[in-house]
């Protein structure tokens, strides 16, 4: 089939010009302005989809082209008739506007014509400036039909806005006069004054022509009423009015003509017109007794699409969003299904207990007990393990219970830890449960919970209720004490991973690797033991997948496997995956990077095809011998994702007329060297080699053959995954099986259509169209992922495809954008960005992202002053999401590659670029590229500059580049050193011989090491310039001056005589400072009353000092406080000595310098119990001063208060504290911690004002910051920026926004 249909209307030019054009404002090979039409638009449609889409929609991509014939007669040229076998026909035109601004024309006709006008890399307010003609010579006239928004211009024209979307216009003028011949039209963009011209002249567009054919031949009547009767039925019946019957009429008339014009003769005609096998016999007869009546009937809706692009449907962006709750450990025992929309009291209370902050859960377990069910759940908080039974079985219920010191024992609990009001007995006792309230009064359930002490493994129990017992079918309960073993978090190989099923994996990879039969069917066995184990479950058959999918694992090992056993394997494991994908939604992002790993799969005939058909190609061919018999018996041996490669290769090598360097380069490429292709167990060891006459048959087949292989390995290649979801059917013959796929059902309306567009344009150099087409498709196809269908799998790798294809089309556009207008690359974000939503979990960040983008485009068109201010805030939060998410993926992935990557003996640069490879390979990887291209460009038109100071202090010093400040904070540097940091995060200290630090991360103003920065006279500033930064890099170990301003900074090269003139003016010398170790004072809670620096430090005291002293207006938090010296005597209580003495051993480690305890000092200070003196005094003075006591809301909020007071105690030993001691040569133990009370507001906004500036020391200026939500957004190093401003003093009415806020915020909670 030819790749393009046009018509030779010679005369039947679209656009017609007024006078000579030159051709170079046209783009090349558009002519259409020239007596010969000549263009032609490049089609990629497959021969697969050939048979799924209507010949309807692909005749719409057809335009004009040159004649096959120079010398051939005119005929008509009417627009209309362009191609007998459309309804609607299209001609179009391209033209450059000026400067990067294109201009496609289309003319439609179905009815009536249409003319649509593109325009790409548009800017401005533009509008077209157009009237129409009668006659040629006569002035316009202003038709009635008008597109929405004409104004009449002078009573001479017409002006219509253009729509605009992202850096697109769209228009559409419709045209149902019969009378009007032509459309003429000018651009304006009215804010500018500016006029966008043809060569001077206007633009012409001819609708129509009163030209007689030029033709010897008469076409007779009867056939034009049989053609126009044919083009009636194809519209759908449609009711004409007497005009339309007219140019209906005359459309199939110049239809004949045409075809007349190519060649054909009058009896052709008639003998298709006429034919007798009963096709059209009805339609002449009734045609000949003038039965001909158009019908009311309403046409058959279709979507279609023009070439230049297609209409987006407007939807709200939060029905994007996923937001998935995190799901706890489950046991074997808990399998349940899909998730119920509403939780039930029992699982409402589940959900209260597991949402508790610092507590773990151990076990937890959900029996059915008939139509109700119980819960088990087992907690530790602290050292302490609590039982928490849960049912909502209506009669009363009594535990019968013992504890075990060995698996399943029967032990009488001790007394001390019986619940009140039960009954001791020999072995077990009996505990009544309560009745309690979940929701509401008519939500009830029984509860029960124990406090179990140490010692015991488990506990045995069955149920009592009226006159029976309640078992575990048939069997005691039974539950553990510990975590299940498939979530073991240890110390050693394995944190963090789950390391029984990694050990599985490793266990049966030998197995694996002697086919992916065998992978695949090992994979699928392990599924349920990864869905149950959960999250880490799910990570580690992804990264043992992706091992397979990138080499590092062996995929054949001297075993004859046939292709159709490989797929049928394949379509098991993927089966299983769309299950679970269905049923746990909450794993749906890595469901689906594991499916793109493993590929298709298919039905057993669609396997057995890749040998049956590798036998036709040589058959057909003549090329049985040499490589392609070694690649024919590799097939057949075992056929693996390889073999798409090697055939894409062949065909490569065939289209380059057999360079066989071609072939070289397609297999090198794509990761296959002629050492593989010897490695293989059926080696191939030669080149192909075919003659000329060969070329057109192995092209042909060979393209059919890679449809085969592809629709079993290539999940992720978007031509096999829309054949799959269209349907395709193969015969078979002789030995053949053949292939029948069904179209999956309940696709949305226009679907095919829509994905046809797409292939189309796959291969467009300007993107922004296709962008669009996959991003359309991936909506319209977002709703059926989240429902059960058969075919879901086949729906879900159509969308790994279309969403793959995103990422490649963009990569492919990085050079055109080098010059590319900020309104170009902002909508290209956008549309990355709501590629990355479809494709994410937890997005609920991205899509606000993306309505700031759509913000910041909208604040652009408008000509907003702050745009670009406003945009680079939401670049800053889009890295900050994207930062964040690869974050994630290395907290998730890394470890389980590393202990996998051990257990398999791989290489170590493949373990070790693992996530980062994984990242690189996602959707998140090219729009982190566009936000870096597009930032300096904002930072230039917000005139922020490449630097923010925050501590303007003149430095010379040797660069010495680190990773991270944190990794060196401890260290001391001999010589003066300037420190570039890749990251700093706000709480580190300043290492002593650093006299500036330059870093890319932008901590607050406030943020620790920022205070620490000013207090110490050591320059610090943020660099946002990747050049800049690269430069300063590449001078490590050379000596270098910094000179800041507020805004900037200057960095030169210096000689060392520099340095020691820089070093005359020493900084004075802090004054030493002397802890004294403060007494407990014999109470463990005080008032503010009682606030003195014996008691409490400077902050409480500043609180208690501010009462009285501010406007009523401004409320100061009620406190009350924990004073100096509490910590000491509670540790020193009887009831903690365990706690005492393991401190003691960790303090000594620490002395020692084992830095790495810190951590495990802070765990042991958690693991305090309250002394019950203390709960009292504390309750006593909270009520005496007005605060409300955390007891009295249960017993589970004291608990919380505790652990936040012990928090506080232990943040003694963060890292931050203990190296900043022992900078200043403090002793530690000195150190005492108060603990303030206050009752927290949930404060919509928090802020810190400077009333000196901080970057400047400019005394007249105040700096403020302010953050969304609590203070400790803005001090505790949370990724982001504040909102920042400065304001002269002296008028504080005008202040400057230097940073718009991107920080995320915290919101209260206890």
């Amino acid at each position: 089939m030819s790749n393009s249909v046009g018509h030779g209307l010679l005369q039947s030019t679209v656009l017609k010009p007024q006078s000579q054009r030159n051709p170079s404002t046209c783009i090349a090979g558009n002519t259409l302005f020239q007596a010969q039409a000549t263009s032609q638009i490049r089609r990629s449609s497959s021969l697969a989809l050939a048979s799924l889409l209507s010949s309807d929609f692909r005749g719409r991509r057809l335009v004009v082209r040159r004649s096959r014939s120079q010398t051939s007669r005119l005929v008509s040229g009417i627009v209309q008739a362009v191609l007998a076998t459309d309804p609607t026909s299209e001609l179009g035109e391209k033209f450059i506007l000026g400067g990067d601004i294109e201009m496609q024309v289309d003319v439609k006709t179905s009815s009536i014509p249409v003319v649509e006008i593109h325009l790409t890399n548009s800017t401005g307010n533009l509008y077209l400036h157009w009237g129409c003609l009668k006659n040629i010579n006569e002035k316009w006239v202003l038709p009635s039909r008008r597109p929405e928004g004409t104004k009449v211009y002078k009573d001479r024209a017409l002006r219509t806005p253009f729509v605009k979307t992202g850096s697109k216009s769209f228009l559409k003028v419709e045209i149902d006069d019969p009378s009007i011949q032509a459309l003429e039209f000018l651009i304006v963009d009215e804010g500018k004054n500016k006029w966008y011209k043809n060569n001077d002249k206007n633009f012409h567009v001819k609708l129509r022509s009163k030209e007689t054919p030029v033709s010897n031949v008469v076409v007779p009547e009867d056939l034009v009423q049989i053609q126009a009767f044919l083009r009636w039925e194809r519209k759908g019946k449609q009711m004409y009015t007497p005009e339309q019957e007219k140019m209906e009429y005359e459309a199939a008339r110049a239809e004949l003509y045409e075809e007349i014009a190519k060649g054909s003769s009058l009896e052709d005609l008639r003998r298709r017109l006429t034919k007798k096998d009963g096709t059209n016999s009805k339609q002449e007869s009734d045609v000949s007794r003038g039965n001909v009546q158009t019908k009311v009937q309403k046409p058959v809706e279709k979507k279609t699409y023009s070439i230049q692009g297609i209409q987006r449907k407007k939807r709200d962006l939060m029905e994007l969003l996923n937001k998935h709750i995190p799901v706890s450990v489950k046991s074997v025992e808990e399998k349940t299904s899909i998730k119920p929309k509403t939780l039930s009291a029992v699982e409402l209370y589940s959900k209260s207990i597991e949402e508790q902050s610092d507590i773990d859960i151990l076990n937890k377990k959900t029996y059915r007990l008939s139509d109700k069910e119980l819960l088990v759940l087992v907690s530790k908080v602290s050292s302490k393990i609590r039982v928490h039974l849960a049912t909502d079985l209506k009669e009363p219920l009594t535990l019968h219970w013992a504890l075990s010191k060995n698996a399943g024992e029967w032990m009488a609990p001790p007394k001390h830890i019986l619940p009140e009001g039960s009954t001791p007995l020999v072995t077990a006792a009996d505990t009544q449960f309560s009745t309690i309230s979940i929701d509401g009064a008519t939500n009830k359930i029984q509860s029960l919970e124990i406090e179990i002490g140490e010692g015991f493994v488990g506990m045995p129990f069955v149920l009592f209720s009226g006159n029976k017992w309640i078992k575990n079918n048939g069997s005691d309960f039974y539950v553990e004490f510990i975590a299940p073993k498939k979530a073991i978090k240890d110390a050693g190989d394995g944190k963090g991973t789950a390391k029984a099923l990694l050990d599985k994996i490793a266990g049966r990879e030998s197995e694996a690797q002697k086919s992916f039969m065998h992978r695949f069917n090992i994979a699928a066995d392990l599924i349920e033991e990864a869905k149950d184990t959960g999250e880490l479950g799910l990570a580690a058959i992804l990264v043992w997948m992706r091992f397979m999918a990138t080499r590092q694992l062996i995929w054949n090992k001297n075993y004859n496997v046939k292709p159709r056993e490989i797929s049928r394997a394949q379509d098991r494991l993927t089966d299983l995956l769309q299950n679970v994908y269905v049923n746990y939604p909450q794993y749906n992002e890595l469901l689906r990077m594991i499916m793109s790993t493993v590929g298709r799969g298919g039905e057993g005939d669609v396997g057995q095809r890749i040998r049956d058909e590798i036998l036709v190609v040589q058959r057909n061919n003549n090329c049985a011998g040499g490589m392609m018999e070694e690649w024919h018996q590799k097939l057949h041996n075992n056929t693996s994702p390889d073999d798409v490669v090697i055939c894409q290769a062949l065909i490569d090598y065939i289209k380059s007329d057999f360079d066989i360097g071609v072939y070289w380069n397609t297999l090198n490429t794509n990761g296959i060297t002629k050492e593989r292709l010897l490695s293989y167990d059926r080696a191939i060891r030669n080149e192909p080699k075919f003659s000329g006459d060969q070329k057109e048959g192995l092209l042909r087949d060979l393209g059919n053959y890679m449809r085969t292989l592809k629709a079993v390995h290539s999940g992720a290649d978007l031509e096999s995954a829309i054949s799959n979801c269209m349907g395709y059917k193969t015969e078979g013959q002789g030995f053949m099986v053949g292939v029948n796929i069904n179209p999956v059902s309940g696709l949305p309306s226009g679907f095919p259509e829509l994905l046809q567009f797409v292939l189309e344009h796959v291969e467009d150099k300007n993107v922004e169209t296709l962008l669009e087409g996959l991003l359309e498709a991936r909506e319209e196809l977002r709703p059926l992922l989240s429902k059960p269908n058969d075919r879901l799998k086949d729906l879900l790798f159509l969308d790994i495809a279309l969403d793959s294809t995103v990422r490649t089309a963009i990569e492919r556009s990085y050079e055109d954008l080098n010059s590319a207008e900020p309104e170009k690359v902002i909508y290209l974000i956008t549309l990355l960005l709501e590629n990355l939503i479809l494709s994410t979990d937890n997005n609920e960040d991205l899509i606000y992202c993306l309505k700031g983008w759509n913000q910041a485009l909208s604040m652009l068109e408008t000509r907003d002053g702050s745009w670009a201010l406003f945009a680079k805030s939401v670049l800053d939060r889009t890295r900050l999401a994207l930062a964040s998410k690869g974050e994630l993926y290395h907290q998730l992935l890394q470890p389980s590659a590393e202990y996998l990557g051990a257990r398999l003996n791989l290489d170590q640069w493949a373990v070790s670029i693992f996530t980062e490879e994984m990242i690189r390979a996602g959707s998140a990887a090219p729009l982190s590229s566009l936000v870096n291209r597009l930032d300096p460009i904002l930072r230039n038109v917000a005139h922020l500059g490449s630097w923010q100071v925050i501590s303007p202090v003149e430095a010379v010093g040797y660069v010495v580049v680190v990773d991270e400040l944190l990794s060196v904070q401890n260290k001391t540097y001999e010589l003066p050193t300037i420190l570039v940091a890749k990251s700093v995060r706000g709480e580190e200290e300043i290492p002593d011989g650093t006299v500036a630090v330059v870093t890319p991360d932008m901590p607050d103003v406030l943020s620790h090491v920022s205070v620490r920065a000013r207090n110490g006279k050591v320059c610090f500033a943020t660099c946002f310039d990747p050049n800049i930064l690269d430069d300063l890099r590449s001078k490590e170990g050379k000596l270098l001056k910094l000179k800041p301003t507020s805004a900037d900074i200057t960095y030169s090269e210096v000689q060392e005589g520099d340095l020691r003139s820089n070093n005359t003016e020493e900084v004075d010398q802090a004054p030493s400072i002397k802890l004294v170790k403060k007494q407990f004072a014999g109470k463990f809670a005080i008032s503010s009353d009682e606030f003195t620096s014996e008691m409490v430090g400077a902050k409480s005291r500043n609180i208690a000092y501010l009462k009285g002293k501010v406007p009523s207006w401004v409320g100061i938090p009620t406190s009350v406080a924990l004073p100096f010296g509490t910590f000491e005597q509670v540790l020193s209580d009887e009831l903690n000595q365990g706690v005492s003495e393991k401190l003691q051993i960790l303090k000594e480690k620490l002395a020692a310098g084992d830095f790495d305890v810190l951590e495990e000092i802070r765990k042991t200070v958690l693991e305090l119990v309250a002394p019950p003196l203390l709960v009292q005094e504390l309750k006593n003075k909270m009520q005496s001063s007005g605060m409300p006591w955390p007891g009295d809301e249960g017993e589970q909020r004291w608990e919380q208060a505790w652990i936040a007071i012990k928090k506080v105690w232990a943040s003694k030993w963060n890292e931050r504290a203990y190296f900043s001691t022992r900078k200043v040569k403090l002793d530690h133990d000195l150190l005492c911690m108060a603990v303030l009370v206050q009752e927290i507001i949930n404060a919509d906004y928090a802020f810190v004002i400077h009333t000196t500036n901080p970057s400047s020391g400019d005394p007249s200026e105040i700096y403020a910051e302010v953050v969304k939500g609590l203070g400790e957004t803005l001090v505790g190093a949370y990724p982001g920026r504040a909102l920042s401003f400065i304001a002269k003093k002296d008028n504080l009415d005008s202040p400057k926004v230097h940073i718009m806020i991107t920080v995320v915020y915290l919101q209260a909670s206890f």
